[in-house]
Protein backbone atom coordinates (compact mmCIF):
# COMPACT_ATOMS: atom_id res chain seq x y z
CA UNK A 1 0.00 0.00 0.00
CA UNK A 2 1.35 3.47 -0.94
CA UNK A 3 0.49 6.65 0.93
CA UNK A 4 -0.34 9.59 -1.33
CA UNK A 5 0.42 13.10 0.05
CA UNK A 6 -2.79 15.16 0.07
CA UNK A 7 -3.13 18.56 -1.59
CA UNK A 8 -3.18 21.68 0.59
CA UNK A 9 -6.50 22.04 2.41
CA UNK A 10 -7.35 18.29 2.10
CA UNK A 11 -7.94 15.71 4.78
CA UNK A 12 -6.89 12.09 4.28
CA UNK A 13 -8.96 9.34 5.94
CA UNK A 14 -7.45 5.98 5.09
CA UNK A 15 -7.08 6.37 1.35
CA UNK A 16 -10.05 8.69 1.09
CA UNK A 17 -9.37 12.38 0.33
CA UNK A 18 -11.78 15.13 1.31
CA UNK A 19 -11.08 18.52 -0.31
CA UNK A 20 -12.17 21.34 1.98
CA UNK A 21 -10.27 24.14 0.21
CA UNK A 22 -12.70 24.56 -2.74
CA UNK A 23 -16.09 23.31 -1.50
CA UNK A 24 -17.92 26.03 -3.41
CA UNK A 25 -16.69 25.05 -6.89
CA UNK A 26 -19.40 23.44 -9.06
CA UNK A 27 -17.12 22.57 -11.96
CA UNK A 28 -14.31 20.06 -12.25
CA UNK A 29 -11.19 20.55 -10.10
CA UNK A 30 -7.91 18.88 -11.04
CA UNK A 31 -4.78 19.01 -8.85
CA UNK A 32 -1.47 17.59 -10.09
CA UNK A 33 1.94 17.17 -8.48
CA UNK A 34 4.94 17.19 -10.84
CA UNK A 35 6.77 15.22 -12.12
CA UNK A 36 4.19 12.75 -13.41
CA UNK A 37 5.19 9.78 -15.54
CA UNK A 38 1.74 8.40 -16.39
CA UNK A 39 -1.78 8.02 -15.09
CA UNK A 40 -4.01 4.96 -15.30
CA UNK A 41 -7.71 5.42 -14.85
CA UNK A 42 -9.99 2.44 -14.38
CA UNK A 43 -13.65 1.86 -14.73
CA UNK A 44 -15.20 0.83 -11.45
CA UNK A 45 -17.02 -1.93 -13.29
CA UNK A 46 -13.73 -3.48 -14.32
CA UNK A 47 -12.27 -3.45 -10.83
CA UNK A 48 -13.56 -6.10 -8.48
CA UNK A 49 -14.09 -5.23 -4.83
CA UNK A 50 -11.54 -7.84 -3.84
CA UNK A 51 -8.76 -5.75 -5.38
CA UNK A 52 -9.69 -2.66 -3.41
CA UNK A 53 -8.05 -1.85 -0.12
CA UNK A 54 -10.02 -2.14 3.06
CA UNK A 55 -9.30 1.51 3.66
CA UNK A 56 -10.87 2.46 0.33
CA UNK A 57 -13.93 0.34 1.01
CA UNK A 58 -14.38 2.06 4.36
CA UNK A 59 -14.21 5.65 3.15
CA UNK A 60 -17.42 6.41 4.96
CA UNK A 61 -19.43 9.59 4.56
CA UNK A 62 -16.50 11.74 3.42
CA UNK A 63 -17.09 10.64 -0.17
CA UNK A 64 -20.78 10.39 -1.03
CA UNK A 65 -20.76 9.07 -4.58
CA UNK A 66 -17.93 6.57 -4.35
CA UNK A 67 -14.23 6.44 -5.28
CA UNK A 68 -11.94 4.85 -7.81
CA UNK A 69 -8.40 3.67 -7.10
CA UNK A 70 -5.86 2.07 -9.41
CA UNK A 71 -2.17 1.14 -9.33
CA UNK A 72 -0.10 1.30 -12.49
CA UNK A 73 3.16 0.22 -10.83
CA UNK A 74 4.82 0.49 -7.38
CA UNK A 75 6.13 3.97 -8.27
CA UNK A 76 2.87 5.55 -9.43
CA UNK A 77 -0.52 5.84 -7.81
CA UNK A 78 -3.64 7.60 -8.99
CA UNK A 79 -6.56 8.47 -6.80
CA UNK A 80 -9.74 9.75 -8.31
CA UNK A 81 -12.51 10.88 -6.08
CA UNK A 82 -15.87 11.82 -7.45
CA UNK A 83 -18.25 13.77 -5.29
CA UNK A 84 -21.42 14.77 -7.15
CA UNK A 85 -20.32 17.19 -9.90
CA UNK A 86 -16.75 17.71 -8.50
CA UNK A 87 -13.81 15.52 -9.48
CA UNK A 88 -10.41 15.66 -7.78
CA UNK A 89 -7.51 13.85 -9.43
CA UNK A 90 -4.11 13.49 -7.72
CA UNK A 91 -1.05 12.21 -9.62
CA UNK A 92 2.06 11.51 -7.53
CA UNK A 93 5.50 10.23 -8.38
CA UNK A 94 6.28 8.55 -5.06
CA UNK A 95 9.82 7.62 -6.05
CA UNK A 96 11.13 11.18 -6.24
CA UNK A 97 9.18 13.40 -3.83
CA UNK A 98 12.06 15.89 -3.59
CA UNK A 99 11.41 16.96 -7.18
CA UNK A 100 7.80 17.84 -6.42
CA UNK A 101 8.35 21.56 -6.63
CA UNK A 102 5.16 22.86 -8.14
CA UNK A 103 1.49 22.24 -7.58
CA UNK A 104 -0.81 23.22 -10.43
CA UNK A 105 -4.50 23.72 -9.77
CA UNK A 106 -6.95 24.16 -12.62
CA UNK A 107 -10.65 24.79 -12.18
CA UNK A 108 -12.95 23.91 -15.07
CA UNK A 109 -16.43 25.38 -14.85
CA UNK A 110 -18.11 24.82 -18.19
CA UNK A 111 -16.05 26.59 -20.85
CA UNK A 112 -14.26 28.88 -18.35
CA UNK A 113 -10.88 27.64 -17.04
CA UNK A 114 -8.93 29.34 -14.22
CA UNK A 115 -5.42 28.25 -13.31
CA UNK A 116 -3.66 28.87 -9.99
CA UNK A 117 -0.05 28.06 -9.09
CA UNK A 118 1.72 27.84 -5.79
CA UNK A 119 5.18 26.67 -4.67
CA UNK A 120 7.08 25.54 -1.64
CA UNK A 121 8.58 29.04 -1.39
CA UNK A 122 5.07 30.49 -1.18
CA UNK A 123 4.12 27.98 1.47
CA UNK A 124 7.25 28.87 3.45
CA UNK A 125 6.41 32.57 3.13
CA UNK A 126 2.91 31.90 4.44
CA UNK A 127 4.44 29.92 7.26
CA UNK A 128 6.83 32.78 8.10
CA UNK A 129 3.92 35.24 8.09
CA UNK A 130 2.17 33.10 10.69
CA UNK A 131 5.35 33.16 12.81
CA UNK A 132 5.89 36.98 12.57
CA UNK A 133 6.00 38.92 15.83
CA UNK A 134 4.72 42.51 16.01
CA UNK A 135 6.07 45.16 18.36
CA UNK A 136 3.17 46.61 20.41
CA UNK A 137 4.90 50.02 20.61
CA UNK A 138 5.78 50.58 16.95
CA UNK A 139 5.09 48.99 13.55
CA UNK A 140 8.21 46.81 13.33
CA UNK A 141 7.78 43.09 12.61
CA UNK A 142 10.30 40.40 13.60
CA UNK A 143 10.58 36.79 12.36
CA UNK A 144 11.82 35.52 15.73
CA UNK A 145 10.53 36.17 19.23
CA UNK A 146 14.12 36.61 20.50
CA UNK A 147 14.64 39.53 18.08
CA UNK A 148 11.43 41.16 19.30
CA UNK A 149 12.55 40.82 22.93
CA UNK A 150 15.84 42.62 22.14
CA UNK A 151 13.93 45.31 20.25
CA UNK A 152 11.52 45.91 23.15
CA UNK A 153 14.46 47.10 25.30
CA UNK A 154 14.61 50.21 23.11
CA UNK A 155 11.15 51.17 24.36
CA UNK A 156 11.64 50.09 27.97
CA UNK A 157 15.18 51.55 28.27
CA UNK A 158 16.32 48.31 29.87
CA UNK A 159 20.08 47.69 29.96
CA UNK A 160 20.81 44.17 31.16
CA UNK A 161 24.48 43.84 30.27
CA UNK A 162 26.99 45.96 32.21
CA UNK A 163 30.77 46.33 31.79
CA UNK A 164 32.77 45.15 34.81
CA UNK A 165 35.58 47.61 33.99
CA UNK A 166 33.68 50.91 33.74
CA UNK A 167 30.09 50.04 34.71
CA UNK A 168 28.55 51.16 31.42
CA UNK A 169 25.36 49.23 30.53
CA UNK A 170 24.17 47.83 27.21
CA UNK A 171 20.95 46.34 25.82
CA UNK A 172 22.59 43.32 24.13
CA UNK A 173 25.49 41.03 24.95
CA UNK A 174 27.01 41.74 21.53
CA UNK A 175 27.15 45.48 22.26
CA UNK A 176 28.88 44.71 25.55
CA UNK A 177 31.41 42.44 23.79
CA UNK A 178 32.26 45.15 21.26
CA UNK A 179 32.58 47.75 24.06
CA UNK A 180 34.94 45.58 26.13
CA UNK A 181 37.49 45.72 23.31
CA UNK A 182 38.12 49.32 24.36
CA UNK A 183 39.52 48.00 27.64
CA UNK A 184 41.26 44.91 26.24
CA UNK A 185 42.64 46.65 23.15
CA UNK A 186 41.46 43.74 21.02
CA UNK A 187 41.23 44.49 17.29
CA UNK A 188 40.15 41.26 15.57
CA UNK A 189 39.32 42.76 12.17
CA UNK A 190 42.37 43.55 10.01
CA UNK A 191 42.71 45.15 6.57
CA UNK A 192 44.19 42.82 3.96
CA UNK A 193 45.66 45.82 2.08
CA UNK A 194 47.63 47.63 4.80
CA UNK A 195 47.33 45.39 7.86
CA UNK A 196 45.60 48.01 10.03
CA UNK A 197 43.25 46.36 12.54
CA UNK A 198 39.94 47.44 14.04
CA UNK A 199 37.72 46.51 16.97
CA UNK A 200 34.54 46.55 14.88
CA UNK A 201 33.81 45.06 11.47
CA UNK A 202 31.89 48.18 10.43
CA UNK A 203 35.00 50.30 11.05
CA UNK A 204 37.04 47.93 8.85
CA UNK A 205 34.50 48.24 6.02
CA UNK A 206 34.62 52.04 6.26
CA UNK A 207 38.44 51.94 6.23
CA UNK A 208 38.56 49.69 3.15
CA UNK A 209 36.84 52.43 1.15
CA UNK A 210 40.09 54.41 1.43
CA UNK A 211 41.87 51.77 -0.67
CA UNK A 212 38.96 51.49 -3.11
CA UNK A 213 38.61 55.26 -3.39
CA UNK A 214 34.94 54.94 -2.46
CA UNK A 215 33.27 58.05 -1.01
CA UNK A 216 29.54 57.36 -1.04
CA UNK A 217 28.49 60.06 1.46
CA UNK A 218 28.07 63.53 -0.07
CA UNK A 219 27.69 66.85 1.76
CA UNK A 220 24.63 68.65 0.37
CA UNK A 221 26.06 72.05 1.38
CA UNK A 222 29.50 72.06 -0.25
CA UNK A 223 29.61 68.85 -2.33
CA UNK A 224 32.57 67.28 -0.50
CA UNK A 225 32.27 63.48 -0.31
CA UNK A 226 33.36 61.13 2.47
CA UNK A 227 34.01 57.41 2.90
CA UNK A 228 32.18 57.20 6.25
CA UNK A 229 28.77 58.44 7.42
CA UNK A 230 30.17 59.54 10.79
CA UNK A 231 32.80 61.65 9.02
CA UNK A 232 30.07 63.35 7.00
CA UNK A 233 28.04 64.07 10.16
CA UNK A 234 31.10 65.60 11.82
CA UNK A 235 31.86 67.66 8.69
CA UNK A 236 28.31 69.06 8.56
CA UNK A 237 28.92 70.78 11.89
CA UNK A 238 31.23 73.16 10.02
CA UNK A 239 28.17 74.46 8.14
CA UNK A 240 25.75 74.37 11.08
CA UNK A 241 28.26 75.66 13.65
CA UNK A 242 27.12 72.95 16.03
CA UNK A 243 29.48 72.21 18.92
CA UNK A 244 27.77 69.58 21.07
CA UNK A 245 30.74 68.73 23.31
CA UNK A 246 31.54 71.20 26.11
CA UNK A 247 34.30 71.31 28.73
CA UNK A 248 32.95 71.09 32.29
CA UNK A 249 35.94 73.09 33.61
CA UNK A 250 36.00 76.16 31.35
CA UNK A 251 32.84 75.82 29.23
CA UNK A 252 34.68 75.75 25.91
CA UNK A 253 32.74 73.83 23.24
CA UNK A 254 33.93 71.50 20.49
CA UNK A 255 32.45 69.93 17.36
CA UNK A 256 34.23 66.60 17.93
CA UNK A 257 34.56 64.44 21.05
CA UNK A 258 38.22 63.72 20.27
CA UNK A 259 38.97 67.47 20.40
CA UNK A 260 37.25 67.76 23.78
CA UNK A 261 39.26 64.84 25.17
CA UNK A 262 42.51 66.44 23.97
CA UNK A 263 41.45 69.79 25.51
CA UNK A 264 40.64 68.23 28.89
CA UNK A 265 44.31 67.27 29.28
CA UNK A 266 45.12 70.99 29.55
CA UNK A 267 43.21 71.04 32.84
CA UNK A 268 44.40 67.66 34.11
CA UNK A 269 47.99 68.14 32.93
CA UNK A 270 47.92 64.60 31.58
CA UNK A 271 50.54 63.78 28.94
CA UNK A 272 50.07 60.11 28.07
CA UNK A 273 52.21 60.12 24.92
CA UNK A 274 56.00 60.12 25.35
CA UNK A 275 58.95 60.02 22.97
CA UNK A 276 61.00 56.80 23.24
CA UNK A 277 64.12 58.68 22.05
CA UNK A 278 64.27 61.62 24.45
CA UNK A 279 61.48 60.95 26.94
CA UNK A 280 59.57 64.17 26.22
CA UNK A 281 55.86 63.81 26.91
CA UNK A 282 52.85 65.11 24.98
CA UNK A 283 49.12 65.48 25.57
CA UNK A 284 48.25 64.57 21.98
CA UNK A 285 49.42 61.69 19.80
CA UNK A 286 49.68 63.97 16.76
CA UNK A 287 52.12 66.21 18.66
CA UNK A 288 54.25 63.15 19.49
CA UNK A 289 54.32 62.05 15.82
CA UNK A 290 55.41 65.53 14.72
CA UNK A 291 58.09 65.61 17.42
CA UNK A 292 59.50 62.20 16.45
CA UNK A 293 60.37 63.58 13.00
CA UNK A 294 63.04 65.70 14.72
CA UNK A 295 64.86 62.47 15.58
CA UNK A 296 64.19 60.71 12.26
CA UNK A 297 64.82 63.81 10.12
CA UNK A 298 61.66 63.05 8.17
CA UNK A 299 60.10 66.01 6.36
CA UNK A 300 57.13 64.64 4.41
CA UNK A 301 55.59 67.99 3.43
CA UNK A 302 57.24 69.85 0.55
CA UNK A 303 56.43 73.26 -0.93
CA UNK A 304 55.32 73.07 -4.56
CA UNK A 305 56.71 76.57 -5.23
CA UNK A 306 60.26 76.35 -3.85
CA UNK A 307 60.68 72.67 -2.86
CA UNK A 308 61.42 73.41 0.80
CA UNK A 309 60.39 70.54 3.10
CA UNK A 310 58.68 70.58 6.49
CA UNK A 311 57.90 68.16 9.30
CA UNK A 312 54.26 69.22 9.77
CA UNK A 313 51.38 70.24 7.52
CA UNK A 314 50.79 73.37 9.63
CA UNK A 315 54.40 74.48 9.05
CA UNK A 316 54.07 74.20 5.28
CA UNK A 317 50.74 76.07 5.38
CA UNK A 318 52.43 78.98 7.19
CA UNK A 319 55.39 78.86 4.79
CA UNK A 320 53.20 79.00 1.69
CA UNK A 321 51.91 82.40 2.83
CA UNK A 322 55.35 83.81 2.01
CA UNK A 323 54.58 82.99 -1.65
CA UNK A 324 50.93 84.04 -1.63
CA UNK A 325 51.43 87.10 0.57
CA UNK A 326 48.46 86.06 2.71
CA UNK A 327 48.32 87.63 6.19
CA UNK A 328 45.17 86.42 7.91
CA UNK A 329 45.96 87.63 11.45
CA UNK A 330 45.17 91.29 12.26
CA UNK A 331 46.17 93.43 15.22
CA UNK A 332 43.05 95.01 16.75
CA UNK A 333 45.08 97.97 18.07
CA UNK A 334 46.91 99.17 14.95
CA UNK A 335 45.41 97.05 12.12
CA UNK A 336 48.73 95.51 11.14
CA UNK A 337 48.43 92.00 9.65
CA UNK A 338 50.63 88.94 10.04
CA UNK A 339 51.07 85.58 8.36
CA UNK A 340 51.50 83.75 11.68
CA UNK A 341 49.40 83.79 14.82
CA UNK A 342 52.42 83.65 17.16
CA UNK A 343 53.89 86.68 15.36
CA UNK A 344 50.67 88.59 16.04
CA UNK A 345 50.75 87.57 19.70
CA UNK A 346 54.33 88.82 19.97
CA UNK A 347 53.43 92.07 18.21
CA UNK A 348 50.56 92.80 20.58
CA UNK A 349 53.02 92.90 23.50
CA UNK A 350 54.31 96.17 22.01
CA UNK A 351 50.94 97.80 22.71
CA UNK A 352 50.51 96.28 26.16
CA UNK A 353 54.15 96.84 27.15
CA UNK A 354 54.14 93.39 28.71
CA UNK A 355 57.54 91.72 29.10
CA UNK A 356 56.95 88.40 30.85
CA UNK A 357 60.44 86.94 30.28
CA UNK A 358 63.35 88.20 32.42
CA UNK A 359 67.02 87.36 32.63
CA UNK A 360 68.07 85.78 35.95
CA UNK A 361 71.60 87.24 35.59
CA UNK A 362 70.84 90.92 35.01
CA UNK A 363 67.06 91.16 35.53
CA UNK A 364 66.37 92.54 32.06
CA UNK A 365 62.86 91.83 30.79
CA UNK A 366 61.84 90.64 27.35
CA UNK A 367 58.54 90.34 25.58
CA UNK A 368 59.62 87.17 23.76
CA UNK A 369 61.16 83.99 25.08
CA UNK A 370 63.32 83.78 21.98
CA UNK A 371 64.69 87.26 22.78
CA UNK A 372 65.63 86.09 26.27
CA UNK A 373 67.45 83.05 24.87
CA UNK A 374 69.34 85.27 22.44
CA UNK A 375 70.29 87.60 25.31
CA UNK A 376 71.61 84.97 27.73
CA UNK A 377 74.84 84.15 25.77
CA UNK A 378 75.99 87.72 26.58
CA UNK A 379 76.54 86.55 30.17
CA UNK A 380 78.00 83.16 29.30
CA UNK A 381 80.12 84.45 26.40
CA UNK A 382 78.96 81.50 24.37
CA UNK A 383 79.00 81.88 20.58
CA UNK A 384 77.79 78.56 19.18
CA UNK A 385 77.13 79.77 15.64
CA UNK A 386 80.12 80.12 13.29
CA UNK A 387 80.39 81.30 9.67
CA UNK A 388 81.61 78.58 7.29
CA UNK A 389 83.15 81.22 4.98
CA UNK A 390 85.25 83.34 7.37
CA UNK A 391 84.99 81.51 10.71
CA UNK A 392 83.45 84.43 12.59
CA UNK A 393 81.31 83.30 15.52
CA UNK A 394 77.97 84.58 16.75
CA UNK A 395 75.79 84.14 19.81
CA UNK A 396 72.59 84.20 17.75
CA UNK A 397 71.63 82.14 14.76
CA UNK A 398 69.84 85.15 13.26
CA UNK A 399 73.06 87.16 13.48
CA UNK A 400 74.93 84.41 11.64
CA UNK A 401 72.36 84.33 8.83
CA UNK A 402 72.51 88.10 8.46
CA UNK A 403 76.32 87.92 8.35
CA UNK A 404 76.37 85.17 5.71
CA UNK A 405 74.50 87.45 3.32
CA UNK A 406 77.63 89.59 3.20
CA UNK A 407 79.35 86.70 1.44
CA UNK A 408 76.42 85.71 -0.73
CA UNK A 409 75.11 89.29 -1.23
CA UNK A 410 71.69 87.69 -1.03
CA UNK A 411 68.68 89.86 -0.26
CA UNK A 412 65.80 87.41 0.01
CA UNK A 413 63.24 89.77 1.56
CA UNK A 414 61.48 92.04 -0.92
CA UNK A 415 58.88 94.76 -0.36
CA UNK A 416 55.56 93.98 -2.02
CA UNK A 417 54.84 97.72 -2.46
CA UNK A 418 58.00 98.98 -4.13
CA UNK A 419 60.06 95.84 -4.81
CA UNK A 420 63.08 96.93 -2.74
CA UNK A 421 65.07 93.99 -1.33
CA UNK A 422 66.59 93.52 2.11
CA UNK A 423 68.97 91.12 3.82
CA UNK A 424 66.80 90.51 6.88
CA UNK A 425 63.10 90.38 7.62
CA UNK A 426 63.63 92.98 10.37
CA UNK A 427 64.97 95.46 7.82
CA UNK A 428 61.99 94.75 5.56
CA UNK A 429 59.54 95.35 8.43
CA UNK A 430 61.14 98.68 9.28
CA UNK A 431 60.98 99.66 5.61
CA UNK A 432 57.29 98.70 5.20
CA UNK A 433 56.33 101.26 7.84
CA UNK A 434 57.31 103.98 5.36
CA UNK A 435 54.43 102.80 3.13
CA UNK A 436 51.86 102.26 5.87
CA UNK A 437 52.73 105.35 7.92
CA UNK A 438 52.48 103.20 11.03
CA UNK A 439 54.14 104.43 14.20
CA UNK A 440 53.91 101.54 16.66
CA UNK A 441 56.45 102.88 19.19
CA UNK A 442 55.05 105.54 21.55
CA UNK A 443 56.68 107.52 24.37
CA UNK A 444 55.21 106.72 27.80
CA UNK A 445 56.05 110.27 29.03
CA UNK A 446 54.55 112.50 26.31
CA UNK A 447 52.69 110.05 24.03
CA UNK A 448 54.65 110.91 20.87
CA UNK A 449 54.82 107.98 18.40
CA UNK A 450 57.66 106.74 16.20
CA UNK A 451 58.03 104.31 13.32
CA UNK A 452 61.30 102.88 14.65
CA UNK A 453 62.26 101.72 18.10
CA UNK A 454 65.69 103.40 17.78
CA UNK A 455 64.02 106.76 17.21
CA UNK A 456 61.89 106.25 20.33
CA UNK A 457 64.97 105.53 22.44
CA UNK A 458 66.69 108.68 21.13
CA UNK A 459 63.56 110.70 21.97
CA UNK A 460 63.28 109.32 25.52
CA UNK A 461 66.73 110.71 26.35
CA UNK A 462 65.20 114.19 26.17
CA UNK A 463 63.09 113.34 29.18
CA UNK A 464 65.87 111.57 31.08
CA UNK A 465 68.52 114.13 29.91
CA UNK A 466 70.81 111.18 29.34
CA UNK A 467 73.89 111.95 27.22
CA UNK A 468 75.42 108.60 26.26
CA UNK A 469 77.95 110.03 23.81
CA UNK A 470 79.46 112.81 26.01
CA UNK A 471 83.11 112.69 27.17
Amino acid sequence: MFQVPPPPGSVVTGLGVKCSKFPHLSGRLRLSLRPVTSTVRTNPACLSPSTLSRNLQSLGPDCDSGAEFALQDPEMASVKLEDCSQTLELNVNIKDEEEEEKIGISVNNGDHVETFSTSREQQQEDHRAKRSHHCPHCEEIFPFLSKLKIHLKIHTGENLYSCTDCGKSFKTSRSLTVHQRIHTGETPYSCSECGKSFSQQSNLKTHQRIHKGEKPYLCSDCGVSFSGLDTLKTHKRIHTGEKPYSCSDCGKTFSQLVHLNAHLRIHTGEKPYFCSDCGKRFSQQSSLKSHQRIHTGEKPYSCSDCGKCFTTSSAINVHQRTHTGEKPYFCSDCGRSFSRLNTLNCHQLIHTGQKPYFCSDCGKNFSLQSSLKSHQPIHTGEKPYSCSDCGKRFSRQGSLKSHQQIHTREKPYSCSDCGKCFKTSAELKVHQITHTGEKPYSCSDCGKSFSRQGNLKSHQRKHTREKPFSD
